[in-house]
């Protein structure tokens, strides 16, 4: 599994239970809520209303007198409240008062005048001077269809308990309210875990990204390829940038140790040739003196193998100045064909040298290229000393500029022997080089591996295949537009 759904997955996990407990919570103390409020609403009535029914209850007149007739009268007023959104037409209040004994003497209903209410809680309890409350069902069938009722003392001159007035009003009064309170929170509640949940999603992505770019940085370096640091953001870029400096610094150790390696071991044999050719020009004193050709055959030897070390170590710092670049820092462009009539130019005389002929065929309407002008004609010239190198005498060496899909391609074709197919799949190697046909030494092996390095650089790519069915062979060269 993915870091980036882990870390998701494990956030959603954290965000929707915090949210499924913080909507029950809310749900569960919205129904409680209410209802502690419109109990206390109905003490506050049924101790004002105990005071006013106090002077008809200790004259003998409760179920005649004003108190009755102002209680009854509330059936028929027309309330027409609207609170917050619900229409509020008529009262819902009933209002019935005890004797000392529990005893119904008033029932603004009607219904209860004589019965004993004693066993009520709210009766019992508040003739005995406590707090008198309870929550009763209508009908044992319908549990849920609940009345609250909320008693308070009678008392005479003397402060003694001599009845009990009860308000009571249906929780059915206040359900619209606890639904809609509900319905609201449990509404918020699921924006809010939606709103979290596309923060985590957010989130996991950017964190993936991140992580993503560091791993395929990471990959591409393992791989050997050319890779910029990745551009991420806060710790992630620094992290980026370090491993950036640490991959520099271990492939400079292990580039100069190969370097070092393979260069010692290519400049063993022109050193040998140049040692065995000094002691034979150094005869010793009493010894006939050498002939004049053998000893310009062996002084000329010393300055070929010291022009091929030259020549080595210019086309390995060439060679080691592009592989150590990641990018191109300056991108111009580059009309190809320009550049491959310079580089013609300038190997013109070593091809003429060689007894072979230099054909151009170049396309001047291709546009221009995004690239380095000056590794283009190193590499190209190159490919065209690699031609002249294997070109017989009166040989045709061909400088071919052509558009390939979406890259244009140079091509150096010659005619010599062709690629060994044991050679095929190394004349890009570092070092590596074929026998001369003219017997000659070997190149520095160097030539090739620049221009793949440069093909690289510049995201296109560099081939060397034999000819179909003739003799000779085609480097090339292709640098997407």
């Amino acid at each position: 599994m993915r870091i980036g759904l882990r870390i998701f997955l494990g956030y959603f996990l954290i965000v929707a239970v915090a949210a499924l407990l913080l909507v029950r919570v809310f749900v569960a103390e919205v129904k409680p809520g209410v209802r502690q409020a419109m109990e206390d609403t109905l003490v506050d009535t049924a101790n004002v209303l105990a005071e006013l029914a106090t002077d008809d209850f200790l004259a003998g007149r409760i179920d005649r007198g004003d108190f009755a007739k102002r209680v009854r009268s509330l059936d028929g007023r027309d309330v027409g409240a609207a609170i917050w959104g619900f229409r509020k037409p008529e009262t819902s209040y009933r209002v019935y008062v005890t004797d000392a004994r529990g005893i119904v003497v008033f029932d603004s209903s009607g219904v209860a005048v004589g019965q004993d209410y004693s066993r009520w809680n709210d009766v019992y309890l508040t003739l005995r001077g406590r707090y008198g409350a309870r929550s009763s069902a209508v009908d044992p069938a319908r549990p849920d269809d609940t009345v609250m009722h909320v008693a308070a003392p009678i008392r005479d001159e003397r402060g003694r308990v001599i009845g009990s007035l009860t308000v009571a009003k249906p929780n059915a009064a206040i359900a619209p309210f606890i639904a809609r309170s509900q319905a609201v929170v449990t509404r918020w509640g699921f924006v809010l875990m939606g709103a979290a949940l596309a923060i985590g999603v957010i989130v996991s992505w950017w964190l993936s990204r991140q992580i993503g770019l560091l791993r395929r940085y990471a990959q591409a370096v393992t791989a050997g390829k050319r890779a910029d640091p990745p551009d991420a953001a806060g710790e992630f870029g620094e992290l980026g940038q370090a491993l950036e400096t640490m991959r520099a610094r271990l492939e400079g150790k292990q580039y100069v140790e190969q370097y070092v390696h393979t260069l010692t071991h290519e400049m063993k044999s022109p050193l040998a040739a140049i040692r065995g050719s000094a002691e034979l020009l150094e005869s010793p004193p009493g010894d006939a003196p050498m002939p004049d050709a053998d000893r310009a055959r062996f002084a000329g030897s010393i300055r070929r193998q010291a022009e091929r070390l030259a020549q080595m170590i210019d086309k390995l710092l060439a060679l080691a100045a592009v592989e150590h670049r990641q990018r191109l820092e300056r991108p111009e462009p580059v009309a190809l064909a320009a550049i491959a009539r310079e580089a013609a130019e300038h190997c013109a005389q070593r091809i003429d040298g060689a007894g072979a002929r230099l054909l151009l065929d170049l396309d001047p309407s291709l546009p221009p290229v995004r690239g380095d002008a000056f590794l283009l004609r190193q590499a190209l010239i190159n490919l065209l000393d690699n031609a002249a190198d294997f070109s017989p005498p009166g040989g045709e060496i061909v400088l071919r500029l052509q558009r390939i899909g979406e890259a244009q391609q140079v091509e150096v074709g010659d005619r010599g022997p062709g690629v060994p197919d044991y050679a095929v799949g190394r004349v890009f190697e570092r070092f590596y080089s074929l026998p001369r046909p003219a017997g000659g030494s070997r190149s520095s092996g160097l030539g090739l591996c620049f221009v793949a390095e440069v093909a690289s650089l510049h995201g296109g790519s560099a081939q060397l295949r034999n000819r179909d069915g003739e003799p000779g062979a085609i480097a090339a060269l292709s640098i997407p537009e």
